[in-house]
């Protein structure tokens, strides 16, 4: 069902504002533009055709920005298919790495920096400790995303890491972690060791901004590492990742009304049970909130590491797949298919057939009146060239 409220209505109603403001860069500026302007006319429309039925679909062009809640869901599924056949039948823990909110205005300053760090501490952390024979003595890996906001939209900016349970010695054995793979790593000890080398690397990285008083209280605050039960099985992984990988600050289903400049929204008050609440925002603060989880321009928000790696994980799940047993490997194979299928563009809504083609595109301006008969003579030369 469609939702009854868009981020892209809030930000069109106010755009005037929000372009003479003067509190948003021009990367921002661009990306909330691109919301905006998502799947209507000012982006333009093309025309699909089946090359099996003749059938026709026209639709708004869609601005594929990974910031928009209405681009997410094909791209989400496409990553996820391609996990599928890299996820190994082990246990999975999920491990999450918080940094406090005394570093929130450095982050708005240097979001790159900061959150390179994040990403290069929490690996730094898992890895040491998977290295470590009191922990584990073997390489594991990591699949790590990054969350920059909190359920209303303030900044709390945490890793999610998918962590396998055990590694592979030097010797190319698989070993499980403690427990036959159900207990990971001391999350008190990792918290410690987190909070050390993240602020060692800040100051390095930003000297004139790590201050005495900025670092005494960096180390006076808690830092939190919270490792969750670990997964049971690679379809328990798929699950998962299906939620958090590629979702936003907020999406549309949660907007609940957008009327006089106020804009109400729902959340989790996690502190209390989990309990669903609505709160209200000046559209303008609900834009602002929205902006301070653009991410900066190329900034890759999902990485993998150690025998999770691009240059790793093809190798290392032949090695590992051949030391389990023929049992668990035939119920990992047998669970990681289950996701119901997803949207489709390829497949015609007539005929169910993988055979839809663009043969049109259109600006602001529209199609022709004659566009039916025109994108019907370009599918039949399509179809022709095709047999």
């Amino acid at each position: 069902m469609a939702p009854a409220f868009e981020v892209a209505q809030v930000l069109d109603k106010h755009w005037s504002q929000v372009q003479h403001s003067g509190q948003y860069n021009t990367w921002q500026l661009r990306t909330l533009d691109a919301v905006r302007r998502c799947r209507s006319a000012s982006l333009g429309s093309h025309v699909d055709g089946c090359t099996s039925c003749g059938h026709l679909r026209i639709s708004y062009n869609s601005c594929r920005n990974r910031h928009c809640p209405k681009c997410q869901g094909t791209a989400r599924e496409k990553w996820i298919q391609a996990r599928e056949e890299e996820l190994l039948p082990v246990p999975y823990f999920h491990v999450v790495f918080t940094l406090p909110d005394t570093l929130n205005r450095l982050c708005l300053y240097k979001p790159k920096i900061l959150y390179d760090l994040l990403f290069k501490t929490s690996w730094s952390v898992l890895n040491s400790f998977g290295h470590d024979p009191k922990w584990l003595g073997a390489q594991t890996g990591m699949i790590s995303i990054l969350h920059t906001w909190g359920q209303t939209m303030s900044l709390h900016p945490h890793l999610h890491c998918i962590v396998p349970g055990g590694g592979l010695t030097k010797q190319g054995k698989w070993k499980h972690a403690k427990s036959d793979g159900k207990y990971l790593f001391d999350v008190k000890a990792m918290g410690k060791t987190f909070r050390g080398r993240f602020i060692a690397a800040l100051k390095e990285q930003l000297p004139s901004e790590m201050t005495k008083a900025l670092v005494n209280t960096l180390y006076k605050n808690k830092w939190v590492v919270y490792a969750k039960q670990h997964f049971t099985g690679p379809q328990s992984v798929v699950e998962y990742l299906g939620r958090y990988t590629h979702k936003i600050a907020i999406s549309n289903h949660r907007i609940k009304n957008h009327q006089a400049g106020k804009v109400t929204f729902s959340y989790k008050d996690y502190k209390h049970g989990s309990i669903k609440k609505e709160m209200t925002l000046d559209a303008s603060e609900f834009i602002r909130r929205f902006s301070l989880h653009v991410l900066p321009k190329g900034f890759v928000r999902i990485r993998h590491y150690g025998i999770c790696s691009s240059s790793a994980k093809d190798k290392s799940a032949l090695v590992i797949k051949e030391q389990l047993p023929a049992q668990v490997q035939l119920q990992a194979a047998n669970t990681t298919k289950a996701n119901p299928a997803a949207y489709n563009p390829k497949q015609c809504p007539c005929c169910k057939k993988e055979t839809m083609e663009t043969v049109m595109h259109f600006n602001r301006r529209g199609p022709p009146l004659q566009w039916r008969e025109m994108a019907a003579d370009l599918l039949a030369c399509i179809g022709t060239t095709g047999e």
